[in-house]
């Protein structure tokens, strides 16, 4: 019996990005956590005692802004080295040979395979045949598989491919290719990178996507990390996901259509949290909330979002290992709001007026100028990446007016009440 360790994804220094840019955020987490991640992947390793390590494209997140990069990651290979564990790498989009100018001897447990055509390594000692192709240029569009060799008769084939099969959302289509295609190879386990989200595609035989190690934006939520592999007489006989992550991301919802007062939404919210932080393995968690629900107290929560912003960071802050990365209310007036909204209230016009209000994204711009011009001034971080604003994007559009909607609602309903 022996086991084998699969990852993918490393990104090695990418920025989790936009992050630092919160004076509250978990600075010394963020700056190393790339690298934190994959030294638990090497400790792991080494207490496993695992044959091998397959690392499945995408190693580097693009070429080295300096040598500190490739020193670090030839460090930790001759750590595996000295415990006698080889390492298989092949090269993603983001590492692609044209895409790393740089280069640094390696260890010689360290195998890189071929770019230009599939590559072939048996490992006689455990009965393994290892099959994989890394890439020439960041965007690969052929089916690489498709000149991948027949498996071994007698060997435990293992092939390491950086693909996203017939596609997955969020991701790239390159080196696509069939699940009956890889089948058909004659494999025991595929090895594969590139999608973000863990996932077992099939059991016979093995194809697995790992996940990246960390993930690096509040898009990639929950456990990250690798697959450990135990083999015996030439089968799989377990294959289980291990956390490597040492910052981890969540997106909380929570339901406030019970709260009567401000302290029950508090109280709510903290509940939440304690669950979200319970289930966080001990990790720094940086999360998303969204209050939503019918609510009596809509209208404070709406008028006050700025001062409960800060409550609720606070509360996180107390809580420990807990960064709010962003809050949003989306509550919205309970039925027994009163008469104020009634067809015969003299607000009610107002209301259905705007909440039957149109406006084109393309036409925005131009009746509201100023826009453009604040647009072209704000931090190209805003406007780019994983949560990219663009108040003229028909999505976000729609939220904004939903929002205006709700906070002018939340206006009305105040003063109408000192009527």
């Amino acid at each position: 019996m022996f086991q084998f360790l699969h990852a993918a994804d490393i990104h090695l220094d990418s920025p989790l990005r936009g992050l630092e840019a919160y004076p509250d955020a978990p600075l010394q987490e963020i700056r190393a956590a790339t690298r934190r991640a994959f030294d638990n992947l090497i400790d792991l390793a080494i207490e496993e005692r695992v044959a091998f390590v397959l690392l499945c494209g995408d190693l580097y997140d693009g070429d080295w802004k300096d040598y500190n990069t490739g020193l670090y990651f030839a460090q930790r290979m001759g750590r595996l080295h000295q415990a006698g564990i080889r390492v298989f790498v092949i090269s993603g989009n983001h590492d692609a040979a044209s895409q790393i100018t740089r280069n640094l001897m390696l260890p010689d447990n360290v195998h890189l395979f071929p770019v230009n055509k599939a590559g072939s390594v048996e490992l006689p000692e455990y009965g393994v045949a290892l099959h994989g192709q890394g890439y020439a240029s960041r965007a690969v569009s052929d089916n690489l598989a498709a000149s991948y060799p027949q498996g071994r008769e007698g060997w435990f084939n293992i092939g390491l491919l950086h693909t996203a099969l017939n596609g997955r959302p969020g991701h790239e289509p390159y080196a696509p290719c069939s699940l009956d295609q890889l089948r058909a190879k004659g494999y025991q386990y595929w090895a594969l990178g590139h999608v973000h989200q863990p996932e077992v595609v099939c059991e016979q035989p093995w194809v697995v996507f790992p996940g990246n190690i960390q993930g690096r934006h509040i898009r990639e939520t929950g456990s990250k990390g690798c697959t450990l592999v135990s083999i015996a007489d030439g089968e799989v006989i377990e294959v289980r996901h291990r956390s490597l992550d040492v910052l981890r991301w969540a997106q909380c919802e929570v339901d406030v259509s019970t709260a009567d007062s401000e302290e029950e939404v508090y109280g709510l919210v903290r509940g939440a949290f304690e669950e979200h932080k319970a289930q966080s393995e001990g990790r720094t968690l940086a999360l998303r909330l969204v209050v939503r629900g019918r609510t009596a107290v809509h209208a404070r929560l709406q008028e006050r979002s700025s001062h409960w912003n800060e409550e609720l960071r606070a509360l996180a802050a107390t809580l420990g290992d807990l960064w709010l990365e962003k809050v949003r209310f989306a509550t919205e007036a309970a039925t027994a709001a009163g008469d104020l909204l009634s067809e015969d209230s003299p607000f009610a016009g107002l209301l259905h007026s705007l909440a039957d209000l149109r406006i084109e994204g393309r036409n925005l711009y131009s009746l509201v100028p100023e826009l453009n011009e604040l647009r072209n001034r704000l931090p190209a971080e805003l406007l780019s990446g994983d949560d990219p604003f663009d108040p003229a994007a028909p999505g976000q559009l729609d939220e904004l007016r939903k929002d205006v909607r709700e906070l002018l609602m939340a206006r009305l309903l105040h003063h109408g009440r000192d009527v």
